[in-house]
């Protein structure tokens, strides 16, 4: 099996790579199927995904089997700043690969967001509810599941949330570092997801990849909570004594009135995954706690 992962720098890539690697994730062992593959980790400097004919020569030169696109503009705010840029990334970018791997018969796997939904209201979200999304990143991105659906028939679209993983900026290594240097941090409390370890995140994409169940996938850690709650979990997690304020969106936005909207409910359910290969995503406290227990080892 030949493999080509883009945006391979990024918290999914480097976790892709890793269990390829090692044949093993912290779910458990990965499928036999991957000891032999051949994987090409890109990242924009190796491969500009927006430039269809770089996207073209690549596989001329290398024949893949599947695609595993991790490249994507993800700074919600950057975004909002600049939604034509966001949108050759996340929109033309996609379009680009799901073209040239319908041609050579490849398979996609396209990773999209909770960010898609409006987050109007309570609950969580499964693959068929309707989208709305109200940012320039969602909508970015999903145009992006939407240029790939249409182009590609053997793709699977899956969605995340809340991501972090050993290698790159995240939440959690933010909230440790202003812990380490802060008293207190003020965090909104009333938008709801599932904090996502990328390396399950990474597992669980391998699996998907070995089937022909193409379409839409939710794939999150499983439960619920606050980013106020996860902040105050990350505080606990790493013995740090500081205090999360909670604070609300509005309180938010006022205090930064550049910064993009977020949904409020934006939670995911992994329903195909649970009707189709079967959800082995841990709770996102079990996942967390391990990832706190291997920070000092693996983190950069």
């Amino acid at each position: 099996m030949k493999i080509l992962v883009t945006g391979s720098r990024g918290q999914l890539g480097n976790e892709l790579k890793r269990i390829l690697s090692t044949g093993h994730a912290e779910i458990g062992p990965i499928p036999t199927e991957y000891a032999t593959a051949d994987v090409d980790f890109v990242d924009y400097h190796e491969l500009d995904i927006t430039d269809k004919a770089a996207v073209d020569e690549r596989f001329q030169d290398n024949g893949y089997d599947l695609v595993i696109n991790c490249a994507a503009a993800t700074n919600v705010d950057g975004c909002e700043a600049d939604e034509e840029a966001a949108f050759k990334v996340n929109a033309l970018g996609a379009q680009n690969l799901a073209q040239v791997a319908a041609d050579a018969g490849a398979k996609l796997v396209h990773v999209s967001t909770d960010y898609v939904f409006p987050g109007n209201e309570a609950g969580e979200r499964v693959e068929t509810d309707a989208t709305a999304p109200i940012s320039a990143y969602g909508r970015t991105k999903l145009a992006g599941e939407e240029a790939v659906c249409a182009a590609n028939p053997k793709s699977f679209i899956v969605r995340t949330a809340w991501l972090y993983g050993y290698v790159g900026k995240n939440f959690v290594k933010t909230m440790k570092r202003l812990g380490e240097t802060h008293q207190q941090v003020t965090v909104v409390d009333d938008q709801i997801g599932n904090p996502t370890s990328a390396n399950d995140l990474a597992y669980e994409i391998l699996k998907l990849a070995l089937t022909d169940d193409y379409g839409i996938y939710h794939v999150t850690n499983n439960g619920i909570c606050s980013w106020a709650d996860f902040a105050k979990a990350i505080m606990d997690g790493f013995g740090l004594d500081c205090e999360v304020v909670p604070v609300t969106s509005a309180q938010y936005k006022q205090a930064n009135p550049q910064s993009a909207d977020r949904p409020k409910f934006s939670a995911l359910r992994n329903k195909h995954l649970e009707e189709g290969i079967g959800d082995e995503m841990r709770t996102w406290q079990d996942a967390f706690a391990e990832y706190v227990r291997n920070f000092d080892t693996l983190a950069d």
